[in-house]
């Protein structure tokens, strides 16, 4: 499974993006009969699908992740709710195909939202900020045992045995293949 390390590289989000991109396109349409508040209703929630993915991804906890992916769920239905509105008039058949093309677009994001959502719930890993005590004092003992190995490699004298192995070495910052010549 790839790891993605920007929102612009998940393929939901891309599919989001070209959601918008389809929406701004029928927008732009000279002479579309749509009401100036249907109009704005509908850019903002296909833009809404794509912002909340990004959104969603920059936050540390999965539980923040999930809600911002339920709110880019409930906008990408908005979008479909509305296509679904206005199928019907007769001065819009001109530009079914456009309707069409935007709900199978939101229904693609769903899918993948709802599929994303899914394996996340399914998951142990709950995030960066989501550890119990028990976690934290563990990672604690951990990092203080280091420190303590570190500072005690670091102080070691030019007789100790240990003085020039590879990790007394490295604690000190030395680069690798300098070895101590006595």
């Amino acid at each position: 499974m790839p790891k993605y390390t920007k929102f612009e590289e998940l393929p939901v989000w891309q599919e989001a993006a070209r959601l918008y991109n389809r929406v701004l396109d029928l927008l732009e349409e000279p002479g579309v009969p749509l009401t100036p508040g249907f109009r704005n209703q509908l850019d903002r929630a296909a833009l809404s699908v794509s912002n909340n993915i990004a959104e969603g991804f920059e936050r540390v906890t999965n539980n923040e992740l999930l809600a911002f992916l339920a709110i880019a769920r409930g906008s990408g239905g908005e979008v479909r709710s509305m296509m679904a509105v206005v199928k019907d008039r007769p001065k819009l058949r001109p530009l079914l195909r456009h309707l069409r093309e935007i709900r199978a677009l939101a229904e693609s994001c769903a899918r993948q939202l709802t599929a994303w959502t899914g394996s996340m719930e399914a998951s142990p890993v709950q995030g960066k900020r989501h550890l119990t005590s028990a976690v934290r004092q563990q990672r604690d003992a951990a990092d203080k045992a280091r420190s303590f190995r570190l500072n005690f490699l670091r102080g070691l004298k030019p007789t100790h045995p240990l003085y020039a192995s590879a990790e007394a070495r490295a604690a000190r910052g030395e680069p690798e293949g300098e070895g101590n010549s006595q």
